[in-house]
C-alpha cells in the first residue's frame, strides 16, 4: 500500500505503532502533537526542537518507509471494511472522553460492534480467573443487576469473574464492553468466541488497541487494563488473590482518580485476600449494587430499587434455609444440625437448588449469590 501520512486516521495509526512510544514517550508526544499529519512530515531540526527523544524522532522520520508500520497500516484498514468495524483515534469527536482524560490514553481504539457505547456511564468489574462457585455467581448478579439499572459493565473477557460479568449484563438485557488484550481477529481465550459474538449482538462492543491479528502476549494485559478502568467511573474487584491482575486495574484506577470498590470474603479463602487488601488501603466495601450507586451518586431504577432484588435479601423459608451459608457445607452436617434425616436434607437440597436458591460445589452446598 502507499502510505498517506497526511491522512489523519493513517497518522494516528503510523504514530501509535512508532517503536519506542512507551507510556512516559507516549505522554510526551500527547502534550506536543495537535497535528498528527504534521508530526509525520517534520524534519530532524523540528523534532529535536520539540525535546522528543533520539530514538523517538528516529522511528518518526523512518515510519513513512518501515515495511512493519505500513503493514499494520493496511492490515488496519483491511479490517475497517468488514461491518461492524469502527476505529476511534484520540481526535475523534466519539473518542470516549472519560479514556481522553487519563495519563496515557491509546492513539486508536479498535471496536467491534457499537463505538457509541464507550461514552456510556460504565462500572468496571474485574477478578480472579479461578473464582469459587459462590464468587461467579455473585459477578453474575451484581453484573446482571448494574445492567437491569442502566449501567453499562466492561471487563476483561478473561476466564472467571470476567466471563461471568459479561454474562449477567447480558443476562440482564444490558450491554456490556469487554476490552481485549489481543487483537480483535484473535479472541483469547478462545472459549469466549460465543461470548464475543453474543457481546456484538447485543448491542455491546468489544475494544482493543492492538492491530487486529495481535497474538496473546503476557504485557500486553497490564496495558489493557488501563483501558478497563480509564473508561469506566469505577472498578470492582469481586474476587481476587495478592497476586491477581485485578489488583492492577485497581491501582490503575485509583490513580485515574476513579472509584475503587471491593467485596470482602471469607478470611480462609485465599481468592479474597486481594479485596481485603484492597479495603484496607481505603477502597470502599461492597456488600449490594446500593453501595456502588451510592457513592457513584446514581439513582437506581426506581421500580428495582423498590421491589426487585437489588433492594431486598430472598426470603426463603425452608427448615434448612437457617443452616446454609455463603461458605458450603456438607448434607451430612446440615444433617447433623439441623436434626433432619438425611434423606430429608437430601430432598431439600434438591429443591432448594432447583429454585435457585442453592448451588451445589465441590466442597459443599451453599447460597447463591444475594445482591
Amino acid at each position: 500500500m502507499s502510505f498517506d501520512p497526511s491522512d489523519r486516521r493513517q497518522a494516528w495509526l503510523a504514530l501509535s505503532l512508532l517503536d519506542g512510544l512507551g507510556p512516559a514517550a507516549r505522554r510526551q508526544l500527547l502534550e506536543l502533537v495537535a497535528d498528527p499529519p504534521a508530526l509525520l512530515h517534520a524534519d530532524l531540526l523540528t523534532l529535536g526542537s520539540l525535546g522528543l527523544p533520539a530514538r523517538l524522532q528516529h522511528s518518526i522520520l523512518q515510519c513513512r518507509g518501515d515495511s512493519r508500520v505500513l503493514q499494520g497500516i493496511e492490515q488496519s484498514l483491511t479490517w475497517l471494511e468488514q461491518p461492524g468495524c469502527h476505529l476511534l483515534t484520540l481526535d475523534s469527536p466519539d473518542y470516549p472522553p472519560l479514556l481522553r482524560e487519563i495519563s496515557d490514553p491509546p492513539l486508536a481504539l479498535f471496536v467491534r460492534g457499537d463505538p457509541a457505547l464507550l461514552v456510556d456511564p460504565q462500572i468496571a468489574m474485574v477478578g480472579t480467573r479461578h473464582p469459587g462457585p459462590h464468587g461467579a455467581a455473585t459477578a453474575r448478579a451484581f453484573a446482571r443487576s448494574f445492567a437491569e439499572n442502566g449501567l453499562t459493565v466492561t471487563s476483561g473477557m478473561a476466564l472467571g469473574i470476567d466471563g461471568a460479568c459479561h454474562q449477567g449484563a447480558l443476562d440482564g438485557g444490558g450491554q456490556t464492553i469487554a476490552v481485549w488484550g489481543t487483537g480483535l481477529d484473535n479472541c483469547y481465550p478462545r472459549r469466549h468466541r460465543r461470548l464475543a459474538d453474543s457481546i456484538v449482538a447485543a448491542g455491546g462492543a468489544l475494544v482493543s488497541e492492538q492491530l487486529p491479528h495481535t497474538s496473546p502476549h503476557a504485557g500486553l494485559f497490564p496495558l489493557r487494563n488501563r483501558i478497563i478502568s480509564g473508561l469506566s467511573l469505577g472498578t470492582l474487584v469481586v474476587e481476587a488473590s495478592l497476586n491477581s491482575g485485578s489488583l492492577i486495574t485497581a491501582r490503575l484506577a485509583m490513580e485515574q482518580d476513579r472509584e475503587v470498590f471491593a467485596m470482602p470474603g471469607s478470611i480462609h479463602n485465599p481468592q479474597a485476600r486481594g479485596c481485603h487488601r484492597l479495603l484496607r488501603d481505603g477502597a470502599t466495601l461492597v456488600e449490594t449494587v446500593q453501595d456502588v450507586f451510592q457513592v457513584l451518586q446514581l439513582p437506581l431504577q426506581a421500580a428495582l430499587a423498590a421491589s426487585g432484588p437489588a433492594a431486598v435479601t430472598r426470603q426463603v423459608s425452608h427448615p434448612l434455609w437457617r443452616w446454609l451459608g455463603h461458605d458450603p457445607v456438607t448434607a451430612d452436617w446440615l444433617a447433623c444440625h439441623s436434626e433432619l434425616p438425611i434423606h430429608q436434607v437430601l430432598q431439600g437440597l434438591m429443591e432448594l437448588e432447583l429454585d435457585g436458591h442453592v448451588q451445589h460445589t465441590a466442597q459443599g452446598y451453599c447460597r447463591t449469590g444475594d445482591l
